[in-house]
């Protein structure tokens, strides 16, 4: 049984010689079984948070009745992440780059100041503002994942 005991401590020297009070004791049994009564209420009414997964869509297998995907040369640029801060890109597919493939770093004049020019060197060569720049990020071995 939990119980509160708030007698006082030793005798005091001198003074005069009072009565023994009675001790206070508090019976905390009942507000130990509301508490515990009081838990399994909120456990259970509470609704437990549910995993949250995002879908994937994967390919299929069978490649019989799927379309191949064209992608435009002149509008893609492929950009390929490597060690010490370090990348490459270059406009065009991997295995037809249209320009030769320039190191670059990922500052404000580096790979961010290519982006914003080949943007719109797309954008002012198709004409149509939602048709523009594809990027593809190619990560290598050596490259991390604060990158």
């Amino acid at each position: 049984m939990a119980e509160l005991d708030t007698s006082g401590g030793g005798k005091s020297k001198g003074g005069k010689v009072r009565s023994k009070k009675q001790s206070t004791r508090v019976d905390l049994t009942a507000m130990v079984d509301l508490a515990f009564l009081l838990i399994t209420f909120f456990m259970l009414t509470t609704t437990l948070a549910k995993p949250q997964a995002m879908d994937l869509a994967m390919p299929d297998k069978e490649k019989q009745d799927q379309q191949e995907l064209t992608i435009a040369d002149n509008r893609t640029m492929t950009i390929l992440l490597g060690a010490n801060n370090r990348l490459e890109w270059y406009m065009g597919l991997v295995d037809k780059p249209l320009t030769p493939p320039q190191v670059d770093n990922y500052g404000r004049n580096g790979i961010r100041k290519a982006l914003v020019e080949n943007a719109k060197k797309v954008i002012a060569a198709t004409g149509d503002p939602s048709k523009g720049l594809i990027v593809l990020i190619k990560p290598s071995d050596q490259s991390n994942y604060r990158n």
